[in-house]
């Protein structure tokens, strides 16, 4: 038996010998300096598009050294010895090989440009590594061979929203596209595990007939198809760009999309937060204006590189600093918090931790903390998630083209994401960071957040009052009631904090007692409450009392207003 067992042992220890030497790994390699470079900051336009510039130049962004590709005489050294290279990072002045000769990594840690060589994945097979990027022009002709069913309804009033209504009802998202916000001029880079069916589905008609997918590209295997890969990308995609009239209006149905794969749900390695950070680069480079990333970093396969609580500090996790980079070039990063509410870890991950990325917890249908939803604060203290949206019971996109329920903040984080480019659309001028501050101060808990909702639920109708000058915050007592503006034209905007979820009965009542408008069954969600009243352009000029009453123990609150 041991004669056996000790063979046995020799054969299994000389075969892990004989694989390790021919499997290959993957490593992060980092450069010393952009010495010698090719390209210059003063030429811009040879490395990044017009839009990308434009979008700098907008918002006062200089062109700096990070921007420039890497040394392209030290990839090719790194070549010249055997390793293969599968992407490139310009922020941090690094790129990810693959080699199966422990050699090959000797040689490269002996160059005197290597400040340090990191090992970011085990061996794993089938993976095909030969970098190539695909834009709409190589699409092949049956994939713009899409239903025309499916008629683009953004020229009327209003959508069907269907079954998904509520999810973008709770941030104000109709009034946003009911008020021609719909996310026209706007690019989003969704950066997720692969967009399955996405070329196929009714859902996404519209996208292509109009030409929205500007383009996809693989950064985990790059001579994959991103539709036939995961479908969370699908359904992620769906709450945005979705476009399924009577079923699933996304919130943003008229932005347009570059489809991004960084991540490979079937292993967790740390090279996959190289991949996000290569991807936000590319984003950044084609001219994306809001990233959405529903993936998020904690632990991996085999301990390799895990991250503890104490590195959720926003300056710590490479893929957390990629994020705060891609900010600071002028877009904004939307990123799900995570859904580990319920488990051991239970914080936000990387990069959700990001001082710069508006970090997107989850609630249910009725406002209410949803428990997967990881919570706050960051290590250092900060509020994080940011703010929440709907993550239970979110309707999304399936494979089979039905629209279902599911759960998670991978599906809060892009409702977010879109209607952040519906604000961003309203208001071009804005810089990123003046977009990310209305919208935390449009949300329910701006005066008070805490680490199950940070902010709070934001209303986007508010924030893009707020851009326009609307900034009268105070801190709500317990009865606060108060209104915006006054003397009002054709919309007013009531404040009412509220102690938990309630229903408000709202009239307008003149001099002479008359009710001469109300509106009832309006939900309130614990907090800050911002009732949006957009349809009083025929109340005749005079004096009215507003009077407001709650359902839930018929507390009562007036002011007087002035129709202008």
């Amino acid at each position: 038996m041991k004669k056996s067992l000790l063979i046995f042992t020799f054969l299994f220890s000389y075969s892990l010998v004989s694989f390790a030497q021919t499997a290959p790994s993957k490593y992060w390699i980092r450069f010393k300096d952009k010495n010698n470079s090719s390209y210059s900051i003063d030429n811009p336009s040879a490395f990044l598009t017009a839009k990308s510039i434009e979008r700098r130049t907008k918002q006062g962004i200089t062109i700096k050294e990070n921007d420039l590709p890497v040394n392209s005489w030290y990839v090719d050294s790194l070549i010249n010895v055997g390793a293969k290279v599968l992407t490139k990072s310009k922020w941090y002045n690094a790129v990810t090989i693959s080699t199966s000769d422990p050699a090959v990594i000797e040689k490269i840690r002996q160059f005197s440009f290597v400040v340090q060589v990191d090992k970011v994945t085990k061996y794993k097979k089938n993976l095909k590594e030969n970098d190539i990027e695909i834009d709409l022009s190589e699409i092949s002709d049956d994939k713009n061979k899409v239903s025309v069913d499916n008629k683009d309804l953004t020229k009327s009033k209003e959508y069907n929203y269907g079954k998904g209504k509520n999810q973008i009802e709770m941030l104000g998202g109709i009034y946003m596209h009911n008020h021609g916000y719909k996310g026209e001029g706007m690019t989003i880079a969704v950066l997720d595990g692969g967009f399955y069916k996405v070329d196929k589905l009714k859902m996404f008609d519209s996208l292509w007939i109009n030409k929205q997918i500007l383009g996809y590209k693989d950064f985990v295997n790059p001579n994959g198809n991103v539709f036939n890969e995961a479908t969370h990308g699908m359904s992620v995609l769906s709450t945005m760009g979705g476009n399924l009239p009577g079923q699933l209006i996304g919130t943003a149905p008229k932005a347009n999309y570059w489809l991004l794969r960084s991540e490979d749900t079937n292993s967790e390695f740390p090279i996959e937060e190289d991949n996000w950070v290569a991807a936000a680069e590319f984003a950044d480079s084609v001219g994306a204006d809001v990233i959405n990333s529903s993936l998020g970093y904690t632990e991996f396969n085999e301990n390799l590189g895990n991250h503890s609580y104490n590195d959720m500090n926003g300056n710590t996790c490479r893929v957390t600093i990629g994020a705060d980079l891609a900010v600071s070039k002028g877009m904004i990063v939307v990123n799900s918090a995570g859904n580990s509410g319920n488990e051991g870890w239970k914080y936000v991950g990387a990069p959700a931790d990001g001082d710069s990325v508006l970090t997107i917890g989850a609630v249910d249908a009725m406002g209410n903390y949803a428990s997967f939803s990881s919570i706050g604060p960051s290590y250092d203290g900060r509020v994080k998630p940011d703010v929440v949206a709907q993550g239970e019971n979110t309707c999304v996109v399936s494979s089979t083209g039905n629209v279902n329920t599911s759960n998670g903040t991978s599906f809060s984080s892009p409702v977010m994401a879109g209607m952040v480019a519906c604000l961003w659309q309203a208001n071009p001028t804005k810089k990123n960071t003046e977009i990310i501050d209305a919208i935390k101060k449009s949300a329910s808990q701006y005066n008070n957040p805490d680490i199950y909702l940070g902010y709070g639920i934001p209303y986007f109708p508010v924030a893009d009052k707020i851009l326009s000058g609307f900034n009268t915050f105070s801190k709500p007592g317990e009865n606060s009631f108060n209104l915006h503006p006054n003397p009002f034209s054709e919309e007013l905007i009531i404040i009412l904090n509220v102690l938990k979820n309630d229903v408000a009965y709202i009239e307008l009542i003149d001099l002479k007692g008359k009710v001469a408008y109300s509106k009832d069954n309006n939900f309130l969600y614990k907090g800050c409450n911002y009732i949006l009243i957009d349809d009083l352009s025929k109340l005749p000029k005079g004096t009215y009392i507003v009077r407001v009453r709650t359902d839930e123990n018929g507390t009562s609150f007036s002011h007087k207003v002035i129709k202008s």
